[in-house]
């Protein structure tokens, strides 16, 4: 594959990112950065660059992996998320990006459809589309209350 002289930031959990790795390094993709948590780059499928993260200490979990997530919405231009329905750290992804004033395309797995969030409004029409009781428990964990979810 021709690298069509743009980089494409990624993550290093199992699941979508190694995914997309795996096609990237199948194409022979070059212009990839992981990132990945200091010392501990769980998925490099295609010896890429790393950008490596430090948390703060003590800082586990969602609050662990989240440093390296905005760390990639902050250098992104965009973003191409695929998200389950289900899971928080995509959704907060997209809200990353829409703060910074970046646009979002989200694959909703589950209703096999893209959705554009530019602003957060455009928000609803994702999670519409989730696990409404994962949805119900991302907006509380979130904060997202003043959206108007339906579930």
């Amino acid at each position: 594959m021709v690298d069509k002289g743009f980089t494409i930031l990624v993550g290093d959990a199992n699941g979508a990112d190694k995914a997309v790795q795996s096609y990237l390094a199948d194409k022979g993709y070059s212009n990839v950065v992981v990132h990945c948590m200091a010392n501990h780059c769980r998925n490099n499928l295609g010896s890429w660059p790393i950008r490596e993260l430090t948390a703060a200490a003590g800082a586990r979990g969602f609050d662990y992996y989240t440093v390296k997530d905005r760390a990639m919405a902050d250098a992104a231009e965009y973003g191409l998320m695929l998200w389950d329905g289900k899971s928080k750290g995509t959704i907060n992804n997209v809200l990353n990006l829409c703060r910074a004033h970046k646009p979002a395309v989200v694959y909703v797995a589950t209703a096999k459809s893209f959705t554009t969030v530019r602003v957060l409004d455009d928000l609803q029409a994702v999670l519409a589309q989730g696990d409404s009781a994962s949805v119900r428990r991302l907006v509380t964990d979130l904060r997202l209350d003043s959206l108007r979810v339906a579930g």
